[in-house]
């Protein structure tokens, strides 16, 4: 299991994405100082670290020394929103870079590309009776073979890396096709509803009103 570093002095928006870290598979260490993200990069192996800039003790820009030298993925997470703050991170090192406050969906998204241009990326997701192998885009539902096409391949992926939460349409539509969402296409749901009828999932995705479709978590189904 890969292991993040959370170092963010806000508890509340911390618990946040550990919470949805944790229900993507991954396994997440929370530090809420410049010294405790320290003490922790140079004593545990870390696959990826998300620093908040304006941390007390120690701050952001100042642990990134810390990270490079342990050969650590950054990507800063910060209310410094502003050009000039975005260039520094990411000529001191930093991988990505996202703005507070960003939406769940794209925190997960950045993490996974960041992960995988470091080869880090997990290739098999489980989730209920369902095996989805990411190097190979294929899917096996109880030792059985299920077909999907590319794009039901790409939407059970997003649902799966995102489960328990409501995934917007538009969110859905922009990760998985590419393009701005209109409004008016039933792409999405014609999508889903053949992913819900080809793994008889008809009771683990969900519609969520006015918003788009949210994956059960295990405990929930």
């Amino acid at each position: 299991m890969l292991k993040i570093l959370i170092a963010e002095d806000e508890e509340p928006i911390a618990n946040l994405i550990r919470m949805n870290l944790t229900r993507a598979g991954y396994k997440c260490v929370w530090a809420p100082d410049g010294e405790k993200a320290a003490d922790y990069m140079t004593a545990e192996p870390f696959d990826l670290v998300l620093l908040d800039i304006m941390l007390p003790g120690i701050n952001g820009y100042e642990l990134m020394e810390y990270a490079q030298e342990c050969n650590l993925p950054v990507i800063f997470l910060t209310a410094l929103g502003s050009t000039e703050n975005k260039v520094k991170g990411l000529k001191m090192g930093a991988d990505d870079y996202l703005p507070k406050p960003f939406e769940i969906v794209e925190l997960l998204a950045r993490v996974e590309a960041v992960l995988r241009r470091y080869n880090k990326t997990e290739t098999m997701l489980r989730i209920f009776d369902v095996v989805i192998d990411t190097a190979s885009r294929t899917v096996m539902q109880d030792g059985e073979s299920i077909n999907l096409t590319m794009k039901e391949f790409d939407l059970l992926l997003l649902l799966a890396r995102n489960r328990n939460i409501a995934l917007y349409r538009e969110a859905i539509y922009e990760n998985v096709w590419g393009g701005e969402y209109m409004g008016q296409s039933r792409t999405v749901d014609l999508h889903i509803q053949r992913i819900k009828k080809k793994l008889h999932w008809e009771d683990k995705i969900v519609a969520v009103y006015k918003v788009g479709y949210r994956l059960l978590g295990e405990s929930e189904s």
